[in-house]
């Protein structure tokens, strides 16, 4: 059996003992080993190597989330796998759960056409820009967007310098002499054909995606779909999704009959007029949308970000797709496979509760303030208290830091945060930023939180 070590700080060492034995009966044995902290995130690699002798008794060693520093270097100092635990300790059973069985997101199915929607208006530089942070949002194609009644003399040499720059390109246009040209600059596709302008697909080697002529005329598109398929030509088919109340139940219907009707043929979706002209977050819109996508085997999806609400649509649907397709392939409900997604509320945002954190707050003997959030509100304590209460300025009395404008300053963040945590239902970790999962820009740091605590233990199962 596998001996595991928990090395914590003293705050953290019962909740830890609790957790543990909770999990009973474990596959592993374990015990509990308290280096010298009071809170379990400021230790580091170095101090673990100089605080935890060798040899190690022990066949793996798991460190507070935020512990900073090489834990290669500890891996190799030690001769045993050295891995950061999760952020809470609450949430040990759900890391042995998910390393049992991890997930692959580096795959997906659904490639993202991302459409600069007003390429016309742009100059050659700020094309390049855009497609440029569409690709790094995950776009797999740029799609250059034409405008009704919109002159674009730089169609060919936008398409040329996208190509140049190593970018999928597709062109959308109603017209078809923008069809023709962007095709002879080397689109790689254009949208949209329909029955009545197939013959542009016979001038240009570009690979069209077809619609109706009218969205409810699906004869007109089946009549395409059959032209390209006896040619042997390549395409995608759109039936167009409509948006809500417009139409919207019944265009994802026209999805569902056309996958019925032609089981092998690729799908494309437009999920813009939905993103756009829904005013709601766009993450949830795009999860429901890439499941949809993923049930119909959707081989592209067209997004937009031209709405400030569904700036991060490109990125959302990165997301969305890669965990649709690990649903899927896993046959598992799409739950604890990414929290990216999940911006604004966690699956459990208070990981410890009232009498938990009482329990931590009688143990501190120094002038600190920690600051967590219970299902009860914001919860601050040092040596002199204990104070709970659900209005971040209600606390000022009670924290005494009239004179210590940079403590009172830093007491001032950490309390917004908490009080936006608290009412969300969020997780809060002081000294930390919330959050927000896809919907902003973040660095990968290599870090993540225990308060851990405790003399050492031993424990033995089985």
């Amino acid at each position: 059996m596998e001996h595991i070590v928990f090395l914590t700080g003293r705050l953290a060492e019962k909740s830890l003992a609790r957790v543990l034995d909770s999990m009973a009966p474990t596959p592993f044995s374990w015990e509990i080993r308290e280096i010298g902290l009071q809170v379990a995130a400021l230790m580091t690699a170095d101090m673990i190597r100089r605080r935890v002798a060798t040899p190690l008794a022990a066949q793996r060693m798991i460190v507070p989330g935020r512990c900073r520093g090489d834990l290669a270097a500890l891996t190799a100092h030690y001769g045993v796998p050295v891995e950061r635990g999760p952020d809470e300790v609450k949430d040990l059973p759900q890391f042995f759960g998910r390393a049992a069985r991890p997930f692959d997101l580096s795959r997906y199915e659904t490639e993202i056409f991302a459409e600069i929607v007003d390429a016309p208006r742009l100059d050659l530089d700020g094309m390049l820009a855009r497609a440029a942070h569409y690709v790094a949002q995950g776009a797999d194609v740029i799609d250059v967007g034409c405008l009704p009644e919109t002159p674009f003399p730089h169609l060919e040499d936008a398409v040329a310098m996208l190509k140049r720059e190593g970018y999928r390109v597709s062109v959308d246009s109603m017209r078809t002499d923008e069809l023709l040209r962007g095709g002879r600059a080397g689109a790689d596709y254009l949208m949209s054909l329909n029955v009545d302008t197939l013959w542009i697909a016979d001038e240009v080697p570009a690979t069209p995606i077809v619609v109706a002529r009218e969205p409810a005329d699906a004869a007109s598109l089946d009549t395409a779909i059959d032209r390209l398929t006896a040619r042997g030509r390549a395409f995608l088919a759109d039936p167009i999704l409509d948006p809500a109340p417009f139409g919207l139940a019944a265009s994802i219907a026209r999805y569902v009959r056309l996958r019925e009707r032609y089981p092998q043929i690729e799908i494309m979706m437009g999920v813009g007029n939905v993103t756009e002209l829904t005013e709601a977050d766009t993450t949830g819109i795009n999860a429901v949308l890439f499941g949809i996508a993923a049930e119909l085997r959707v081989r592209a999806v067209l997004t937009t970000s031209v709405s400030l609400h569904a700036r991060r649509a490109v990125r959302e649907a990165d997301v969305a797709r890669r965990m649709m397709f690990a649903a899927s392939e896993a046959q598992v409900l799409p739950k604890g496979i990414t929290q990216d997604l999940a911006t604004v509320h966690a699956k459990r945002p208070f990981p410890y509760g009232s009498a938990e954190i009482d329990e931590f707050a009688q143990q501190v003997r120094d002038p600190n303030f920690r600051v967590q959030v219970a299902e009860d509100g914001v919860h601050v304590y040092n040596r002199d208290g204990h104070w709970r209460n659900d209005d971040p300025f209600a606390f000022y009395p009670q924290l005494k830091l009239e004179h210590d404008g940079g403590h009172a300053f830093y007491m001032g963040v950490q309390l917004a945060r908490a009080e936006i945590a608290w009412r969300l239902g969020k997780r809060f970790d002081q000294d930390q930023p919330l959050d927000w999962g896809c919907a902003v820009d973040r660095e990968v740091e290599d870090l993540g939180q225990w308060c851990g605590v405790g003399s050492t233990k031993r424990k033995n199962e089985g």
